[in-house]
């Protein structure tokens, strides 16, 4: 049949494809899965170890995903600490971070009309930033010093508007988060007596407010449909917290490793430092790459989520103005990866491969 001898060209074809000029064929990696057999169609390099660049955030979102859930949520709380006196709170207000990469000035002003719902119409003491979910390293290990607030926002457990503040991005992003709460407090009615300032409380006697962020399965569509950096570092170290305990990239990174191993992906050639593949110290394998990929669409409960956070070819995403036209076109949904020294491409066509 004709379509057993496209496939018998496929791996010719696929060859040609990768002969580029100015490439050297030893430095470079591929692999094809058919989805339906799991039979390796085309392969080069399987195990070569390289620099992975933004496709390092599929082992991410395969972690987050399989550890977390499609529709988990992180919850950001305002916490009192002191007591209510009729209508005056007496101490302090604490806007508590766990990491949420989408917190806003928006849902600030919700917080704020909670805190107001309940009867509060001033604070005696101040408003707090507390980011201490996390730990307080602004980047990840193995980046370029131009990648902070060039490449990323600074990391913290708390930052709102992307750490916005009057214009500019603070490199002190809880204090920036506890300005703008103190803002939104005023603006909804609270006269608040005290500084605005980062830091964490002795005692928290009680929950005043809480916010949710979208679902996780979301998020993840900024992290590997746009290939937001930020927030595939902010769930990393999130990930690291829930898990471990440790609001760290070093946590975070080891949650992936093992969920990578315990499902039974070969880490040779592996290194997994930080979540968005910026890290000059991160490296995979395409075995690695196309062995989550072909986990994600055999699980039933993943497929879906997982699936849904790609860009897809000539339609959304990085992938928008590539693969415009047929028969790529709306057919394939991937991640991209594109630095000074990588370049790569992972994901699936047609729910037929898995490359």
């Amino acid at each position: 049949p004709a379509w057993r001898d496209a496939e018998r060209t496929l791996p010719t074809r696929l060859a040609k494809a990768l002969a580029v000029p100015h490439v050297d064929a030893s430095r470079s990696a591929a692999i094809a899965v058919d989805l339906a057999t799991g039979q390796v169609v085309y392969g080069r390099n399987r195990t070569l170890s390289l620099a992975p660049a933004s496709t390092e955030k599929l082992a991410l979102s395969f972690a987050l995903l399989s550890r977390l859930g499609p529709v988990y949520r992180i919850e950001t709380r305002v916490l009192g600490s002191g007591g209510l006196d009729g209508s005056t709170w007496r101490g302090d207000v604490v806007l508590e971070g766990a990491g949420d990469p989408t917190l806003s000035s928006t849902a600030l002003a919700r917080l704020a009309s909670q805190l107001r719902a309940q009867g509060i119409r001033r604070v005696e003491g101040r408003v707090l930033g507390d980011e201490s979910f996390y730990d307080a390293r602004r980047t990840a290990p193995g980046w370029k010093a131009r990648y902070f607030i060039g490449e990323s926002p600074p990391l913290s457990a708390l930052v709102v508007d992307r750490a916005k503040l009057r214009g500019r991005t603070s490199r002190t992003p809880a204090l920036a988060a506890a300005v703008l709460f103190r803002d939104a407090l005023r603006r909804a009615g609270v006269v608040v007596a005290g500084a605005a300032v980062a830091g964490r409380p002795p005692t928290q006697d009680a929950m005043l407010a809480r916010h949710l962020s979208a679902p996780l399965q979301q998020l993840l569509r900024a992290v590997n449909g746009e290939s937001d950096n930020f927030s595939a570092e902010m769930l990393l170290k999130h990930l690291g917290a829930v898990d471990r305990g440790k609001g760290t990239t070093s946590a975070g990174a080891t949650v992936v490793n093992d969920t990578l191993r315990e499902a039974g992906i070969s880490l040779a050639g592996v290194r997994v430092v930080d979540a968005s593949g910026l890290s000059l110290l991160d490296r995979q394998t395409v075995d690695a790459l196309v062995g989550i990929l072909v986990l994600a669409w055999g699980d039933p409960f993943l497929r879906g989520a997982f699936l849904s956070t790609l860009a897809v070819a000539g339609r959304s995403g990085t992938l928008e103005d590539r693969l415009r036209r047929p028969p790529t076109v709306g057919n394939v949904w991937a991640k991209t990866g594109t630095t000074s020294r990588a370049s790569a491409l992972a994901g699936y066509v047609a729910g037929r491969y898995a490359f």
